[in-house]
């Protein structure tokens, strides 16, 4: 794993606390099932259909029928569940889902959300972001702050498809964590060790309050 991607992962842990149900989207978010530490009663869940998210196995011990979202395989906690996918939507759909961590694409400076797809490029589906946006009561998004081409991801408008609109509370990247507050616009929460405010809005589109 990258640094960039180890930093943010390290602070998107600080977000995971006793007694949630925490949805882990495909992608990044999916490595936090390495970083639950000692919370009491934090359960994971996968959307296709798994209420107990284990660490990774290690090698030799997997079970290629014990897989989350992303098809990789996972190991369940004593005490897991198992259900179809009906149920585990239902559960999203609900208002049972604490905190749904999710990769992105872009964010904007509004809250927007585009993590689905790329036009041009073939995707399976839209997965189940946009329910997740509408039926968990806290969405963090976690995504690196530039493409791979060096081009801002934190952007004052999206450019690609929209999972949703205004409907990220908390932005994790490599340089720092945004919040979006209820009354709108968007404000820095934490800068990353070694990275300096003027780096930060050189690397980034959208505008952003800091306090």
């Amino acid at each position: 794993m990258s640094d960039a991607r180890s930093a943010i992962i390290a602070r998107a842990a600080r977000e995971l606390g006793d007694g949630m149900c925490v949805n882990l989207g495909i992608g990044m978010p999916t490595l936090l099932a390495n970083h639950v530490g000692d919370r009491r009663g934090l359960m994971l869940q996968s959307e296709n259909g798994l209420l107990g998210i284990g660490p990774y196995p290690l090698d030799g011990e997997e079970d290629a029928d014990l897989i989350n979202a992303g098809k990789e395989t996972v190991t369940a906690v004593p005490g897991a569940s198992f259900f179809d996918s009906a149920e585990s939507f239902a559960m999203i759909r609900g208002g049972h889902i604490d905190l749904a961590v999710l990769g992105g694409m872009e964010v904007s400076q509004d809250g927007d959300l585009a993590n689905w797809m790329i036009p041009g490029k073939m995707v399976k589906g839209m997965g189940g972001a946009m329910d997740l946006v509408s039926g968990a009561k806290r969405v963090v998004v976690l995504m690196e702050h530039l493409t791979r081409e060096g081009e801002p991801k934190v952007r004052s408008a999206c450019t690609l498809p929209l999972t949703g609109r205004r409907v990220v509370n908390r932005l994790i990247t490599d340089l720092a964590t945004f919040d979006f507050p209820t009354e709108g616009g968007m404000v820095l929460a934490e800068l990353e060790d070694g990275v300096t405010l003027e780096q930060l809005r050189a690397s980034t589109e959208a505008e952003f309050a800091a306090v």
